[in-house]
């Protein structure tokens, strides 16, 4: 039994929550610059949220109008506990809901290896984003 939980939120309701994840994982751990984090899209796109059992934050994803998935970040000590797959699958339904055809993703080099276990392929080459190595990658969706 999972000891977490993902909800479907959005900026307004709670933002204040992911930006507790964004900011430690993205900010504090991978040093990306504040005003690199924080954009335009927040306002307009449909939020994922983790919960621990005890209802504290522990991981996020967005999915933008566009399909895009981004900003997906898991807290370090709950990674290998099946929260970034849950939250993966979550976006993944949340774009077939909103009648996305496929999703595009950015994903940093590191974790190409897991977006392609789900079904996601690279498009084109390399490229560096906020000092980060990434690739560009998709995924149809049935």
């Amino acid at each position: 039994m999972a000891d977490f939980s993902i909800h479907e939120t959005d900026w307004a309701r709670d933002s204040a929550d992911l930006s507790v994840v964004r900011r430690a994982v993205f900010i504090d751990e991978q040093n990306v610059p504040e005003s690199l984090e924080w954009d335009e899209h927040d306002a307009t796109s449909a939020h994922l949220l983790a919960r621990a059992g005890d209802g504290a934050p522990i991981g996020c994803a967005r999915l933008l109008p566009d399909g895009h998935i981004g900003r997906m970040a898991v807290l370090p000590v709950w990674r290998g506990r099946g929260v970034g797959r849950a939250l993966l699958a979550a976006a993944l339904e949340m774009a077939q809901a909103h009648g996305h055809r496929a999703v595009r993703l950015s994903a940093q080099t590191h974790a190409a290896g897991f977006y392609a276990s789900a079904g996601f392929v690279v498009e084109g080459a390399g490229y560096e984003e906020a000092g980060i190595p990434h690739l560009a990658m998709s995924k149809p969706l049935g």
